[in-house]
């Protein structure tokens, strides 16, 4: 019995090799590198590229209280709900006030946290798949930490981490990948199924509340399932018992995928969407710029602005379906030799074809952030075909100059993040005639009293994109500040015409006529703004002002009051509603 037993645990013991206990480190190595990669992104401060919408004159996540929590759960700003990650943000206002430094900080530590996920998902998908230099768990651990560094030291991660605004995208993948990690965890363990299998779901559902992104995880999870943990497909068939199983595990995850999905088309209004034909185009484009980018990540900038009309038949358009269509039929070519390059390559896909401009949300072509959720099956690709070309020396030796490169690109890029002035300069540098980056330099200089360059960034805005509302309006407000009511009321006139819900522009407009005295005209466009926004305290104080001047004051009192009830903050409403109350 005795020598029974002792070759049972022998086998045991050959069968699971007993973990280094350098290994333990690894995880602590991957968060750290990451960290220091990313330090100067403290010193970052809120930039006016969303920051000033979102944070500096948005009072509503001030706090974690009753009505601020009720802002939270409701509001879609600028096109998103987030409310999961609002909370964040207002424990960050507890925590720090309006000090950036803070929220650079948490958001930095929620992606070193997500390099320490990527590491421990990669760990139990290479060794599912036998990647690795022995093919056991602990023959995965190089690979695995290739990958998270790969993924998480990377220039193109640098807007998503370096901007405040992009919390949402650190956040949503923290619980897109806890739920991922706990999926396989509960596949692996089915004694403790139950207990893995509802806190994956859960962690899905704080994703979704985080930024709706992560609607594709249940594609992934179907092709994890498929390869490397093969319960679907293959030997295991595609309708079999085994088969089914997996199907009503990720029903969930695709129900609460389709609410998401539905509640986000709603909120970004897809009226405003391009046709086919330039869906198509962007899309080739921006999945061949993301592969680009990856392997040769320079000239980064914070926009890449989309230039309107899209031509599907442009030059770089057909480049794009060629590189795509080649990478595709590459893939298809492999598929029964290399069924990993299949598996990464579909989930890359999979992850990033929402943001690919299939519903298009802003003004952008492309954007870096759009490659952080998709990241990791591309970092895992890598890094899984790297081991098993080289030995585990060679990689480790190519992998440090690599992650040392890739870490001086992301140290150099979180510098573009770290003023506005520095942001918008850097997408000029990149693409000199991106309209938007002319109009916000424009707004930098007017801020600073530089006036005439203000005036010269305007202009250079409008030559570019005559369909660009803003730099008619800040060119007019600059105009009427040197008296030149007429020339100003004109770029209003031209602002409406672009974009007829402008109500800043109807203000301006107001304001451009009563400074000529022409009270009564201004009147009509004070009423039109707060047709478009009622209660706006900047409309309401105006026309205050305009029937102050023409010594109506009760009328006055009347708008100063609803100005100052809008906007308990705005002290000249307050100070002029006690001058003509007095």
């Amino acid at each position: 019995m005795r020598r029974a037993e002792r070759r049972r645990r022998e086998r045991a013991s050959q069968a699971t090799p007993a973990r280094r206990p350098g290994w333990r480190f690894v995880p602590w190595i991957v968060a750290i590198l990451t960290f220091v990669a990313f330090l100067p992104a403290l010193r970052a401060e809120f930039v006016s590229f969303d920051d000033v919408a979102n944070f500096v004159a948005n009072p509503g996540f001030r706090g974690l209280d009753w009505p601020h929590l009720q802002w939270m759960w409701t509001t879609t700003l600028l096109g998103h709900y987030v409310p999961f990650s609002w909370m964040t943000l207002g424990l960050d206002y507890l925590l720090w006030g309006m000090n950036p430094a803070g929220y650079h900080l948490v958001n930095l530590l929620l992606h070193s946290a997500n390099a320490v996920l990527v590491y421990l998902i990669a760990r139990r998908v290479f060794a599912a798949a036998g990647i690795g230099t022995d093919g056991t768990d602990d023959g995965a651990i190089l690979p695995s930490a290739l990958a998270a560094l790969v993924f998480a030291v990377h220039p193109l991660r640098v807007e998503s981490v370096a901007w405040i605004t992009e919390r949402r995208d650190v956040l949503s993948l923290l619980f897109a990948l806890a739920s991922t990690l706990s999926f396989l965890r509960a596949v692996a363990e089915p004694v403790r199924f139950n207990r893995w299998y509802g806190l994956s779901l859960a962690a899905f559902a704080a994703a979704l509340l985080s930024k709706a992104t992560t609607v594709t995880l249940p594609a992934v999870l179907l092709i994890l399932n498929t390869y490397p943990l093969r319960r679907i497909g293959g030997h295991s068939g595609w309708w079999s018992g085994s088969a089914r199983r997996v199907y009503v595990e990720v029903a969930p995850y695709a129900v609460l995928a389709a609410a998401a999905s539905v509640l986000s088309v709603v909120v970004l209004h897809p009226g405003a969407q391009l046709p086919v034909g330039a869906k198509l185009a962007v899309s080739a484009y921006s999945l061949a710029f993301y592969l680009a980018k990856t392997i040769a990540p320079f000239h980064l900038a914070p926009l890449y602005q989309m230039s309107r009309p899209v031509d599907p038949f442009a030059p770089s358009f057909l480049a794009s379906y060629a590189i795509v269509a080649m990478l595709a039929v590459a893939v298809w070519t492999v598929r029964r030799k290399y069924p990993g390059v299949v598996a990464g390559a579909l989930a890359f896909t999979v992850v990033v074809f929402p943001l690919l401009g299939v519903v298009q949300n802003g003004p952008q072509i492309a954007a870096d952030r759009y490659t952080y959720h998709a990241a990791p099956a591309l970092a895992m690709l890598i890094a899984g075909g790297a081991s098993v070309l080289w030995t585990s020396t060679t990689l480790a030796s190519i992998g440090a100059v690599v992650v040392f490169a890739l870490g001086l690109g992301v140290w150099r890029q979180c510098g573009v993040w770290q003023n506005s002035e520095q942001l918008w300069s850097r997408v000029l540098e990149v693409d000199g005639k991106a309209a938007i980056a002319h109009n916000n330099l424009g707004v930098l200089l007017a801020e600073r009293g530089q006036t005439t360059a203000a005036i010269v960034q305007y202009t250079q805005a409008i030559q570019n994109d005559s369909s660009y509302a803003d730099p008619h309006n800040n060119l007019g407000y600059e105009l009427a500040a040197q008296g030149r009511a007429d020339a100003a009321i004109e770029q209003y006139k031209a602002a409406k015409m672009i974009k007829p819900s402008y109500a800043e522009a109807e203000i301006n407009w107001g304001n451009a006529l009563s400074s000529e005295k022409r009270f009564e005209e201004a009147t009509t466009h004070y009423a039109r703004a707060l047709e478009l926004l009622p209660g706006n305290a900047a409309a309401e104080f105006d026309w205050g002002l305009a029937l102050e001047a023409q010594n109506k004051l009760p009328e006055a009192a009347e708008h100063l009051s609803r100005a100052v009830l809008s906007d308990p903050s705005f002290t000249d409403a307050r100070d002029a509603l006690a001058r003509v109350t007095r």
